[in-house]
């Protein structure tokens, strides 16, 4: 990686559930036309980070500049256009069972352009071909394989051809053989489209496969961020004990 200019900066992050402090300062910065993994164990504030970032929730301290905008106290008109160039693509998919597989991916287009509905099907008919389900158009998601409703959220992610997307556990639930496919879907994404990709997820031979970075959050910070290579030689303890044995409970 060559690229240094940064797409998003996170700055002294801090979100409570009620009286639990999930987030306590976190800083992480996702570099331009990198491949970012955000992982650590069960119950770090992982997913609770991402739905910050996109202002799911509303940070209670900190900075997020996405984009070059500062998320954090932006009227929410102007976070609609901010997240007009980001592609989210949730944990089950999140496909809505009563429209076609390709209504559902055009549906970011049908919401937020004045496109007729010939070119928004000729567009989601792209991005589906551009995550290999040629001719899905017409099914509905229940006629998918579980692999296949992931790249169908993939597709829909990218409609809006944005900058950076966002990806929580992507490969959950999926067989190995399945989740590498996916893997090799956003790496070819990434390399060919030039898109900033923030993946959060505790798998580890995904983490291996796609990682230009990785973030390792740890009882609400961030304990390390770096390259995996750099991680295997910290020399500290929770990421020794992660990539070896997987995902211990949080202590």
């Amino acid at each position: 990686m060559t690229q240094t200019e940064t797409i998003l900066e996170v700055r002294n992050l801090h979100s409570w559930y009620g009286s639990q402090h999930v987030l306590d300062g976190v800083d992480f910065t996702v570099r331009t036309g990198e491949i970012m993994v955000v992982l650590g164990t069960s119950g770090c504030g992982k997913s609770t980070l991402l739905k910050n970032i996109i202002r799911l929730y509303t940070p209670n301290v900190g900075s997020i500049v996405l984009l070059g905008y500062e998320m954090i106290g932006l009227e929410d008109e102007e976070v609609e256009k901010v997240l007009m160039n980001v592609g989210i693509m949730y944990q089950n998919g999140a496909l809505l069972n009563s429209l076609t597989v390709g209504e559902n991916v055009a549906l970011p287009l049908e919401m937020h352009t004045a496109m007729s509905l010939s070119m928004r099907r000729e567009i989601a008919e792209l991005k589906l071909s551009q995550v290999g389900l040629e001719g899905a158009y017409d099914k509905y998601p229940k006629e998918l394989s579980g692999g296949m409703q992931k790249r169908a959220a993939v597709a829909r992610a990218i409609v809006m051809d944005p900058a950076i997307i966002f990806c929580d556990e992507p490969s959950a639930g999926l067989d190995p053989v399945t989740a590498k496919g996916l893997d090799e879907l956003l790496i070819t994404l990434n390399k060919t489209l030039g898109m900033s990709i923030v993946v959060v997820t505790h798998e580890l031979e995904s983490i291996k496969r796609i990682a230009h970075r990785i973030t390792y959050l740890h009882r609400g910070g961030v304990l390390f961020q770096g390259t995996l290579e750099e991680a295997f030689g910290s020399g500290i303890p929770e990421l020794q004990e992660f990539f070896l044995r997987g995902t211990p409970v949080e202590k």
